[in-house]
């Protein structure tokens, strides 16, 4: 397949993840990575062992790694971490190095200068070809999805020693793993590619594509998570990484964001959810897109998830479409992928994230070369299908086909074996679904959507919302299929009424059987019986009541925290005098002049059922004290631009609701978190453009102090309380 390898032979863990690891007899069961670096014995150890793996030949292709053309480059240490004199550092490395070119060996030869960057000089001297790096802009492990625009987290490779260190100017510079963990928006891989190019790096692989047969649970790794069957779009996004690392300049800088989420023939878009590649051959793009192909009478490959103005489709699978002749395509449909659960949370292979689905869809190709009426046929094995399009309309399911406008004009042995090689999973089930997730809240007296995803139905079945309000109304609603497997339906003014509205969705099947959900309960909901009345709830808030951004009890596993110094400084959730309420309070034990505490929180759902009353909104609340002698704590709003605004306000000891006009936010800095890995890429963040405040795109808040603590308070314990933070119109 012409895959390009480079190898790491010596690294550190156990074979257990992500159960227990065995006790086996490796290098790490002797010798810790910190130790193997500085014990004698141990490096002669890896030096024979260096040695015996580049001499050995591989029964299969009878060659040594050196002389596999595959194999392109060795990095010889996996994430070191020095703690010795930085000539012990030189050293170990030039041993190390000698030893790979001891075997013959001429290719280049790696090591690691991020994973301890205080020590990049001494490796800097060593005998080596070029380093290694890595990058986690948004950390790992958060155990959930983070919400919210991540594109500032990538804006910028920035190596510090980049420009103070002779020696490593003319290295060679490659990627040994990057990702953006726990993101599921298919925007961020593209954008890393331009940044890892301004950097000037040369190769760059992605930690880590998920195996077939573990990815309906993501037990690979559970922070990472793409693989094109169950993630369609990240899948699409990533091939769009690797045309903007092949295509665009080394060490080209195309400006900060927002300016440089277009840059050559790319874009990237969060409002959009989108990644695409618009050139003259090659249209790729990760969500719907209205762009229009650059030149289509050139187009040859199309790859894509959604619709565009070339290709409409119903499916959430994607779909490529390759040119043959000027009178053939071929097309590959992958299956249906729906997310069923957080795919970043706890990882268990019992528990199901992402289901597969096949299902018949309707597909419009509109190309040039095939006019409005062709062949389609099935060539992948086992797939019989054939049909002629109608208006460039037909319907498809997922395989590989051969789209052409004539028999006459295809000898369809003529083209390579592979045009019939097809893998994607079987269905996961045929059982009725529903991914509903309902608004938290919504404005009194407005007609509200509630949309679902719904699979396993079909046309017969019938499928309604039983709405019942805490007023004591009934009334029941007819959901409509969309596009694909989209429903919804719409809740009439009448019944939104201050107070909660609880609804459950229905499916009955043709033979009477019932499916009811939330909970996926089977059985006659309308039986005397039935004891089962779990239901959704919405919230509907009274006429300018406030807008709630920040509830400590309500949102507390959802921040996102930054503290430089966990031994000292802490966070807890304190009960109020206030019935059920938390309050945050975050303590700094030994301030210094720059000890900052902060996080975010992902504010724009709290917000999307009450778009109406939002931007009449004139200030905000927060509700919080201080322990200690007044405080100044830095309440910052985030939008969907990234742009940040922020105000200062100061604490005393007493809670008080204190007001902030609108006015008073100003375009400011805001911090990248989760913290961008290594730790020496930027903290802070401040958009290029920032335009207006509109308080109509919202999408996180930031609180963070200490960062300017009087020279009274050092040395002394610093806290915080919050109860809530809240928008308000004035009346």
């Amino acid at each position: 397949r012409n895959i390009k390898i480079l190898i790491t032979p010596i690294a550190f863990w156990g074979n257990g993840y992500p159960e227990r690891d065995e006790k086996t007899k490796g290098f790490s069961s002797i010798y810790p990575k910190q130790k193997a670096l500085v014990n004698d014995t141990a490096i002669l150890a890896q030096e024979n062992n260096l040695k015996q793996i580049f001499k050995h030949v591989n029964p299969y292709t009878k060659l040594t790694y050196g002389t596999d053309t595959h194999v392109i480059a060795i990095e010889i240490n996996n994430e070191t971490h020095n703690s010795c004199p930085k000539e012990k550092v030189t050293e170990y490395v030039n041993r190390m190095a000698a030893a790979v070119r001891s075997t013959g060996w001429t290719k280049p030869v790696f090591y690691n200068i991020s994973e301890s960057s205080t020590y990049a000089d001494a490796v800097a001297k060593a005998n080596v070809d070029g380093h290694s790096f890595q990058w986690y802009p948004t950390g790992l492990v958060a155990n959930r999805t983070l919400q919210g625009n991540y594109l500032p987290n990538v804006d910028v490779y920035k190596i510090p020693f980049g420009d103070t260190i002779p020696a490593y100017r003319n290295r060679a510079r490659m990627v040994y793993e990057f990702d953006a963990g726990d993101v599921l928006q298919p925007i961020m891989y593209p954008a890393m590619a331009r940044s890892f190019r301004t950097a000037g790096f040369q190769w760059a692989t992605q930690f880590a594509y998920d195996p077939l047969a573990t990815a309906y649970a993501n037990t690979e790794y559970q922070t990472h998570y793409v693989n094109l069957a169950y993630t369609p779009s990240k899948a699409i996004s990533l091939l769009i990484a690797s045309k903007v690392f092949h295509k665009v300049p080394r060490l080209k800088s195309y400006g900060a964001y927002p300016a440089d989420t277009t840059f050559d023939v790319f874009r990237v878009s969060y409002k959009n959810a989108l990644s695409e590649m618009n050139d003259d051959e090659e249209f790729y793009y990760s969500n719907t897109t209205t762009s229009t192909p650059k030149n289509i009478t050139k187009l040859k490959h199309i790859a894509g998830v959604g619709n565009s103005p070339v290709v409409s489709y119903n499916g959430t699978g994607a779909y490529f479409l390759d040119k043959l002749n000027d009178a053939t395509w071929r097309l590959e449909v992958m299956p249906d992928a729906l997310f069923i659960n957080d795919p970043f949370g706890k990882a268990s292979p019992k528990r199901e994230v992402a289901r597969i689905v096949w299902q018949e869809q309707l597909m419009q190709v509109m190309l040039p070369g095939l006019g409005n009426e062709f062949n389609i046929k099935a060539v992948n094995n086992g797939n019989s299908y054939a049909t002629t399009a109608s208006g460039n309309s037909f319907k498809i399911t997922p395989g590989k086909y051969l789209l052409y406008r004539t028999t006459n004009a295809n000898d369809f042995s003529l083209f390579p074996a592979s045009i019939k090689e097809f893998v994607a999973p079987a269905s996961s089930s045929n059982e009725p679904l529903v991914i509903h997730n309902p608004f938290a809240e919504v404005s009194n007296g407005k007609s509200f959507p509630i949309s679902a995803k719904i699979i396993g139905v079909d046309s017969a079945d019938k499928i309604s919302i039983e709405l019942r309000t805490s007023s004591n109304k009934w009334r029941t609603l007819s959901m409509q299929r969309k596009a694909g497997h989209d429903y919804s339906a719409d809740v009439p003014a009448e019944m939104v009424s201050p107070g909660t509205l609880n609804y459950r969705i229905v499916i009955q099947k043709p033979d009477k059987s019932f499916v009811v959900f939330p909970g996926n309960h089977k059985g006659d909901p309308y039986a005397w019986d039935a004891y089962i009345n779990e239901s959704y709830e919405v919230h509907v808030a009274l006429d300018n009541a406030p807008i709630q951004l920040f509830n400590p009890k309500i949102d507390r596993n959802t921040l996102m925290l930054y503290n430089t110094d966990w031994r000292n400084n802490n966070v807890q959730y304190l009960t109020s005098n206030r019935p059920g309420q938390l309050v945050l309070k975050a303590t700094v034990g030994k301030p210094t002049a720059n000890s900052i505490i902060g996080f975010h929180t992902f504010i724009a759902d709290k917000i999307s059922g009450r778009k109406t009353e939002v931007t009449a909104a004139d200030k905000i609340i927060i509700r919080a004290r201080t322990d200690s002698a007044p405080t100044q704590l830095r309440l910052a709003f985030i939008t969907a631009d990234a742009a940040a605004f922020a105000a200062n306000i100061t604490l005393t000891n007493s809670f008080q609701d204190i007001e902030i006009p609108i006015t008073n936010f100003k375009h400011d800095s805001s911090l990248l978190l989760p913290r961008p890995y290594p730790g020496f890429l930027p903290l802070w963040f401040k958009t290029s453009a920032a335009g207006s405040f509109k308080l109509s795109e919202l999408d996180k808040m930031e609180i963070t102090f200490g960062n300017n603590f009087s020279p009274a308070s050092l040395n002394k314990p610093v806290s915080i309380e919050i109860e809530y933070v809240e928008l308000v119109k004035s009346k």
